[in-house]
């Protein structure tokens, strides 16, 4: 569905810039939301010793709390009523923690290795993680680069790009949340069944 012209202007004039104009009114309260990690599924039995899951990195504007909006390719503002709980890359490496480690496949999985260092590591870099203002409409943009390192070996063992694309009726914080919840779950997902085909794991074991 095309956003009509009229629509995407008043939509833009409910979003607050980053300049002057919050400085002068301070910062508000804004609600705190958190996203979930994709159901569990049990893989049997820990195969693996260790896997760490490293902060992911990002540009300086996504390396925040606040709820991301662009406008226009060249243009970034954040919802004026809510943020994250977390910053984006500790809520993305988190949801893997969480992900990964429900797998059962490997004894530990955390941020940090329980001794000098674990057998895998999980690198990435968080291209895309906001909302966005389309012609067709508003719609939820995530993107990731992974790459599986074997810490042994000191060599990459696999690297990928996760994507996903989730349309939300609108710039309101309620219509936004579910879509970036189903947006982080399927990139979830879709590294979580990379990382354990990249360990040895078969997915389709996964139950």
């Amino acid at each position: 569905m095309r956003l009509p012209a009229a629509l995407m202007i008043a939509a833009l004039g409910t979003l607050p810039g980053c300049g002057a104009l919050s400085a002068l009114q301070g910062e508000p309260e804004r609600d705190l939301f958190e996203l979930r990690p994709p159901p569990a599924r049990s893989c049997g039995q820990a195969r693996i010793a260790e896997l760490v899951i490293e902060p992911p990195k990002t540009r300086g504007t996504l390396d925040s709390d606040r709820i991301m909006i662009r406008p226009s390719a060249l243009q970034t503002q954040y919802l004026p009523d809510a943020q994250w709980g977390e910053t984006v890359p500790a809520m993305v490496q988190r949801l893997l923690v969480e992900s990964l480690g429900a797998t059962g496949s490997y004894a530990h999985v955390g941020r940090a290795p329980l001794g000098l260092s674990g057998d895998y590591a999980l690198i990435s870099e968080i291209g895309d993680f906001n909302a966005e203002l389309t012609p067709e409409g508003v719609v939820v943009r995530l993107s990731v680069d992974a790459q599986m390192v074997s810490e042994m070996e000191a060599d990459v063992v696999s690297r990928s790009r996760f994507s996903a694309t989730v349309p939300a009726a609108s710039t309101r914080s309620a219509d936004l949340i579910p879509a970036f919840d189903a947006g982080a779950r399927q990139v979830v997902g879709q590294m979580t069944d990379w990382a354990l085909t990249a360990s040895g794991v078969n997915p389709a074991s996964c139950q």
